[in-house]
C-alpha cells in the first residue's frame, strides 16, 4: 500500500485546510486510517482517525469540533477537514494505515505511512 498525503500549505489563524490522503496498491477495506502530525522539536501526535469498513471516527482532544475526518470509498481517498486552525497546528501531518478495524492513537500501530504535508499556521 502507498499512501500520498497532499493539501498542505499556509493558511492564517482562524482559516480552513483540507487535507487527502489517497491509496494505491490497494483498498482500504479492511484497514483502519490515521491522521498524525509531527511539530518541529516535538514528537509524532495522534490527530484522528477512521476505521474504514466500520466507519467509526476518533478525534485527539487537542482537534475536536474543529477537525473532521471522511472518507470518499470511491475514490479510496480520505481526508482531514481542518478548520479554526491555530498557530499551534503548524506541523507536518502524515496519514497512516494499518490492518484491522481498530484505530489505533499511537505510531507504533501502524502498516504504512505517507510522505507528510506541511501545513503552516500563522498569527
Amino acid at each position: 500500500v502507498q499512501l500520498q498525503a497532499s493539501g498542505g500549505g499556509l493558511v492564517q489563524a482562524g482559516g480552513s485546510l483540507r487535507l487527502s490522503c489517497a491509496a494505491s496498491g490497494r483498498t482500504f477495506s479492511g484497514y483502519a486510517m490515521g491522521w498524525f502530525r509531527q511539530a518541529p522539536g516535538k514528537e509524532r501526535e495522534f490527530v484522528g482517525g477512521v476505521s474504514w469498513s466500520v466507519g467509526s471516527i476518533s478525534y485527539a482532544d487537542s482537534v475536536k469540533g474543529r477537525f473532521t475526518i471522511s472518507r470518499d470509498k470511491a475514490k479510496n481517498t480520505v481526508y482531514l477537514q481542518m478548520d479554526s486552525l491555530k498557530p499551534e497546528d503548524t506541523a507536518v501531518y502524515y496519514c497512516a494505515a494499518r490492518r484491522g478495524t481498530y484505530v489505533y492513537t499511537t505510531t507504533t500501530g501502524y502498516d504504512y505511512w505517507g510522505q507528510g504535508t506541511l501545513v503552516t499556521v500563522s498569527s
